[in-house]
C-alpha cells in the first residue's frame, strides 16, 4: 500500500497545492515502485481546517484538488496498471460547514440528534467556567465542547471545534453513511481506510474522566472502542460490503487499540475490518507529556512491541506495517540517521519493517528517504495540532522532531525549483535538502533508497515466505540489532538490522543461508553501521 497525501504530492496547475491531475501525471513513479494499492487521503469538499479531514460534502471533490471526473480518471488509470484505490473515510465527524451540521444547529431540526448536543452542566450557565457537559480534553488541545451561543448548548468535537462528532447512536446517521460508502464503491473505489474508526461509539452517559494534570481530563475510556463499536462495524460490513463480487479492503485506524481487541476487529469470521492501524510502536519515544515530550527509542521496547503484535495476530487477524504516514514524522529522522547514514538507515528501517508478517504501507517520500523538515520558526508550520499545542504550551519544544508537518512538506521530485512539486508557491515550505534527495536522483541511482524499496516489494511478491511465513524474534535483548526469522514450507528467511552507527557482532544459533538482500554492496563478517541483511535457507 502506498499513501498519497494529495495536497503535497504533485501540483498540476501551479496554485501551490497538489491535486488529482498531479497524481495522474506521476503514476509512472508508483508503477515502477511496484505498489499494489494506493491509499488516497481525503479529497472531499472541505474548508480545510484539518487539511481535508473536516468534510463538508462526502460526494464531491474539493475544487482545490480537481473534479469528480478527475477522480474517475485516476481510478481508471490505476486500475489499468493493476493498482487498487482505497479512499480515506472520515465518519466520526464532519465539518461544521456540512449541511447536516448546519441544519442540526436548529434545536427543532430532525437532524439535531445527528450530533452530540448537550446543555451546560447542571447549575451552571452556558459559557461559565466549568459549564461544559463533561471535563474531557480534545486531541487538539482545549475542551471537546464548543458553545453555540444561539441555542445555549454545546456540541462535542473530539478534534477541532470545526469537526463536530456524528452521533452514531442515531440509525439515520448510520444509514446515510452506508449509502455514501456504497456510492463510492459503485464508482470503482476498492475500499476504505477509516479514520479513527474505533471512536464512533461513545458511552451515552458521557461521564467525566480522570484529570492527569492540566485543566482537561482524559475521556478516552468513554469512546475508545466504545460499547457498540463492534455492532456498528459489523452492521457497516453487512450494509456496504457483503455480497459484492469485487475484492475490497477495509483498514481501521484505531488509536489505543489493544492486541486482544485487534484480534476481534480483524477476525474474518466476524466480518468487521480487514486490518487495523495501531499506535503502540509510534508512541515508544513519547514521554509523560505526550508526543512532543521527546524521548530516545529503546530498541528492546520496539522489538517487544512488534513481537507482541506479530504473535497476537499470528492465527487470527492481520497486521498493518508502517513507519510513516501523514500524522507521523519521517522515520529516517526519528529512528535512523538522516545525516551521513541517511541511505543506510532508511533502507535498514525499510527492510526490517517489510519483512514482518502483515501488509506494509509506504508513505509518499519514504521510498526516497525524505527527512524531517527541520523547521525553526513557528510561521513555517501549518498543522492545526502543532499550532494549538504551541498556543496552549507556549513552547516549540519537540515540534521540530514530532510535528505532523514533517510528513506534509512537498514531495521532492527533482532538483528543479520547488523540488518539481509546483511552478507556484507551495502551500508549505519545501525541505531544503531537495537538491540532494529527490525522485529523479533516486531513480537514477541503482543503490538508492528507492530501488531498495523496489527490491523489498518484489521480494514480497515473489517469495511466499514473506507474506505467509511464521515469525520468530531473535536476540530480543540486544541493544542495537533487530533480528528475526520468517519460515514457510521449508524456507527460512533470517533478517538482521543494525539500529546503530557502529559495528555490531552477531552470533546466531543457526545457519542463515544465502544472502539475498542487503543495503551494502560487499559482504562482511560484522554488521556495519545501519546495515540490513536478509538471508534465505532452504531445508
Amino acid at each position: 500500500m502506498y499513501q498519497v497525501y494529495p495536497r503535497s504530492f504533485a501540483d498540476s496547475d501551479g496554485d501551490g497545492i497538489g491535486d488529482l491531475r498531479g497524481i495522474l501525471h506521476r503514476l509512472d513513479h508508483l508503477v515502477e515502485l511496484g505498489v499494489d494499492a494506493v491509499w488516497l487521503s481525503p479529497v472531499y469538499a472541505s474548508p480545510q481546517d484539518d487539511n481535508g479531514y473536516d468534510i463538508s460534502d462526502y460526494q464531491a471533490v474539493d475544487p482545490v484538488f480537481g473534479t469528480l471526473d478527475d477522480l474517475d480518471e485516476l481510478i481508471a488509470a490505476l486500475h489499468e496498471h493493476g493498482i487498487k484505490l482505497v479512499m480515506d473515510l472520515v465518519v466520526n465527524h464532519t465539518s461544521d460547514e456540512h449541511p447536516w451540521f448546519v441544519e442540526s444547529r436548529d434545536p427543532t431540526s430532525p437532524k439535531r440528534d445527528w450530533y452530540w448536543w448537550r446543555p451546560p452542566r447542571a447549575g451552571l450557565a452556558a459559557g461559565a467556567p466549568g459549564a461544559e457537559p463533561t471535563n474531557w480534553g480534545s486531541f487538539f488541545s482545549g475542551s471537546v465542547w464548543e458553545l453555540d451561543e444561539t441555542s445555549g448548548e454545546y456540541y462535542l468535537h473530539l478534534f477541532s471545534r470545526k469537526q463536530p462528532d456524528l452521533n452514531w447512536e442515531n440509525e439515520e446517521v448510520r444509514q446515510a453513511v452506508y449509502a455514501m460508502m456504497r456510492w463510492w464503491l459503485d464508482r470503482g473505489v476498492d475500499g476504505f481506510r477509516m479514520d479513527v474508526v474505533n471512536v464512533l461509539s461513545k458511552d451515552t452517559s458521557l461521564p467525566d474522566g480522570p484529570v492527569h494534570g492540566g485543566v482537561w481530563a482524559d475521556g478516552s475510556a468513554s469512546y475508545i472502542c466504545g460499547p457498540r463499536i463492534h455492532d456498528f462495524l459489523a452492521e457497516m460490513h453487512r450494509a456496504v460490503f457483503a455480497g459484492r463480487p469485487e475484492r475490497l479492503l477495509t483498514v481501521g485506524e484505531m488509536p489505543g487499540v489493544t492486541i486482544d481487541q485487534a484480534r476481534v476487529f480483524t477476525d474474518p469470521a466476524r466480518a468487521e475490518v480487514d486490518m487495523v492501524f495501531q499506535f503502540e510502536h509510534v508512541g515508544l519515544d513519547h514521554g509523560p507529556g505526550g508526543k512532543f515530550d521527546v524521548r530516545p527509542l529503546r530498541l528492546a521496547d520496539l522489538k517487544a512491541s512488534f513481537g507482541r503484535w506479530q504473535a497476537g495476530l499470528a492465527d487470527i487477524g492481520w497486521n498493518s506495517l508502517y513507519w510513516d504516514n501523514h500524522d507521523q514524522p519521517r522515520i529516517v529522522s526519528r529512528f535512523g540517521d538522516d545525516g551521513h547514514f541517511r541511505r543506510e538507515s532508511a533502507t535498514m528501517l525499510a527492510t526490517v519493517l517489510h519483512l514482518h508478517r502483515g501488509t506494509p504501507f509506504v508513505y509518499q517520500g519514504e521510498e526516497l528517504g525524505m527527512t524531517n523538515a527541520h523547521f525553526t520558526r513557528l510561521d513555517q508550520y501549518r498543522d492545526i495540532e502543532t499550532l494549538r499545542h504551541v498556543e496552549a504550551s507556549g513552547s516549540l519544544a519537540g515540534v521540530a522532531e514530532r510535528g505532523r508537518d514533517n510528513a506534509r512538506t512537498p514531495m521532492q521530485w527533482s532538483s528543479d525549483p520547488n523540488a518539481g512539486f509546483s511552478t507556484g508557491t507551495p502551500w508549505i515550505d519545501v525541505n531544503e535538502n531537495f537538491g540532494i534527495i529527490n525522485a529523479a536522483a533516486e531513480r537514477a541511482d541503482p543503490e538508492s533508497v528507492f530501488h531498495h524499496y523496489r527490491r523489498l516489494i518484489a521480494l514480497r511478491h515473489d517469495d511466499p515466505v514473506v507474506a505467509l511465513g511464521d515469525f520468530t524474534m531473535l536476540l530480543p535483548d540486544h541493544e542495537h540489532v533487530y533480528a528475526f526469522t520468517r519460515s514457510w514450507d521449508g524456507v527460512t528467511l533470517t533478517v538482521l538490522g543494525n539500529f546503530s552507527g557502529s559495528l555490531q557482532d552477531v552470533v546466531l544459533d543457526h545457519d542463515p543461508g544465502e544472502l539475498i538482500l542487503s543495503n551494502y554492496s560487499a559482504p562482511a563478517t560484522t554488521l556495519r553501521p545501519w546495515e540490513a541483511r536478509v538471508h534465505r535457507h532452504v531445508g
